[in-house]
């Protein structure tokens, strides 16, 4: 497999640097441009605050540190910070680079080791970049902002490569880093890399990881039966489960038969296109290891499924679908070599080569122009980059929000995260009676949360019909201070722009 390697080499290295930053770009197109404060940063950067200043959150920390109590990234985050001053907007955009610039490296290494020829390599690359869902597993194989989960998987991605060129002990290094930034999926990679280390292993070496593995297996069970994980080892209630309806991804006893029938067409595009692979012999010797961690990856989300059945809280709270995240990768580098390379060797001459250039440049040219339809005509005005906060009428009526106590409560549309673009949380670092798309997921991790999520929305009804009579209830309900809304209403101002009011309920 040496051949797979200087299949990599035959383009200068500064062919592969502006392939780097032209990768970066596209994916970035293809997941509506980069935005500081979305998504999963609704959780993420105010952990990071009670991390830098126990006293945040005085009433959302119930919700943010159930959620928290398991992360490292958060503390590492908030010691950085605290550490070297960075500026948490340039800290995320550093990491969102970062992670993509080590799934670029890792992803090409990939290929090349598995055999795709240079032009294989790019079309390889260049797939990588059309982001989507995984099945229904509720994963993106990109995210338009700095996630920990995507440098997880790009550092898993990167073990996988180290093992595939004789290094387990590194490997399982580079697993365990991943492990500080995203625990779940590390796992996942520790699971799959550990089976093929297994597999591969001389039987000496074989009877040493069996051992290592049987007492991780020990841990494992303590941690859940007895140690910090057996709180999670309780049934779901309907009531529990009610505020998770809307999470599709959560069930997979639940899936439809689209769902099944997308989870059949991983397994076979990585068991049939290794199939051929092997009847070829164009397999990396270490190849089969790999397949069949993945295999173990399968049976594992197939044992998962009567735990999950019987709604076991940490089974639900794995999210073990996830795994097919690994397959969909293989697939990927399996499908652009059946399509590219798999008439031919490595350097087959003029017609191979021209048929893998031909494969790298329709998916590079389509990737291309996806992204750009993705961004300005999907979500017209969208800045390709938006490094900071934005600079509107909601960052305007938040940064008023922000000089006001720290133990200040506010009332705001339920869904003014993804309406506006950042939660009260983020945008003013204040607590917020609810954040319903992000409150809801987090319930995922405590009935507790789950239970107060679920009063919240019962108690507010819906936000467009809301009175002051009606605000006012909630505020000596509930201990709100301030209402943030774009319409007016008779109520004590606090502060108005041109779209938002901010009306004062504390008496």
């Amino acid at each position: 497999m040496e051949q797979a390697g200087a299949a990599g080499r035959q383009w200068p290295a500064r062919w592969w640097v502006i392939g780097a930053l032209a990768f970066v770009i596209v994916a970035t197109l293809n997941s509506a441009g980069y935005r500081f404060g979305t998504g999963d940063q609704a959780f993420y950067l105010p952990a990071i605050q009670r991390h830098l200043d126990p006293e945040s959150f005085p009433r959302d920390r119930v919700l943010i540190d159930d959620q928290d109590r398991f992360n490292v990234f958060p503390r590492v985050a908030a010691a950085v910070i605290r550490a070297a001053h960075v500026p948490e907007p340039v800290l995320f955009a550093g990491f969102y680079a970062l992670s993509l610039l080590v799934l670029f490296v890792a992803a090409r290494a990939f290929g090349g080791l598995l055999g795709l020829s240079a032009w294989a390599q790019l079309a390889f690359l260049a797939a990588l970049t059309l982001k989507h869902r995984v099945g229904l597993t509720g994963v993106n194989t990109l995210e338009g902002y700095a996630h920990p989960r995507m440098l997880a998987f790009a550092l898993g991605l990167w073990a996988v490569v180290v093992f595939l060129r004789g290094k387990p002990a590194v490997a399982c290094a580079l697993v365990a880093a991943a492990s500080v930034v995203h625990p779940t999926t590390a796992c996942w990679f520790a699971v799959w890399i550990g089976v093929a280390i297994l597999a591969t292993a001389r039987p000496t070496g074989r009877r040493w990881m069996l051992a290592a593995a049987g007492a991780a297996g020990v841990a494992v069970a303590w941690a859940v039966a007895r140690g910090p994980l057996s709180s999670q080892i309780v049934r779901m209630d309907e009531a529990w489960l009610g505020v998770l309806a809307g999470k599709d991804y959560l069930l997979a006893t639940r899936w439809p038969a689209g769902g099944w029938g997308m989870a059949l067409l991983y397994v076979g595009a990585v068991g049939g296109l290794f199939a051929l692979r092997r009847a070829r012999g164009v397999t990396h010797p270490r190849e089969p290891g790999l397949v069949l961690g993945l295999a173990a990856l399968v049976a594992l989300f197939l044992a998962s499924l009567p735990f999950v059945a019987a709604r076991l809280a940490f089974a639900v709270q794995l999210q073990v679908p996830r795994v097919f995240w690994m397959l969909d990768l293989t697939a990927t580098a399996y499908a652009v070599w059946a399509l590219a390379d798999a008439r031919g060797s490595t350097g087959a001459g003029a017609a191979g080569w021209r048929r893998a250039a031909v494969v790298a440049a329709i998916l590079a040219c389509g990737a291309s122009a996806r992204g750009a339809w993705v961004l300005w005509a999907e979500h017209p005005g969208r800045l390709a980059a938006q490094i900071t906060l934005p600079r509107d009428d909601w960052q305007d009526a938040m940064s008023w929000l922000s000089r006001t106590p720290i133990n200040a409560h506010i009332l705001a549309d339920p869904g003014h995260a993804w309406r506006y673009g950042t939660s009260v949380r983020v945008a003013a670092g204040r607590d917020v009676y609810l954040v319903e798309v992000k409150d809801t997921a987090m319930s995922m991790y405590s009935r507790r949360v789950a239970t107060r999520v679920a009063g919240r929305i019962g108690a507010l009804g819906d936000f467009g019909a809301l009175t002051p009579d009606r605000a006012r209830a909630l505020a000596e309900q509930f201990a709100l201070d301030y209402l943030v809304i774009d319409r007016a209403l008779d109520l004590p101002l606090a502060y108005r722009n041109a779209r938002f009011s901010i009306y004062r309920l504390a008496r």
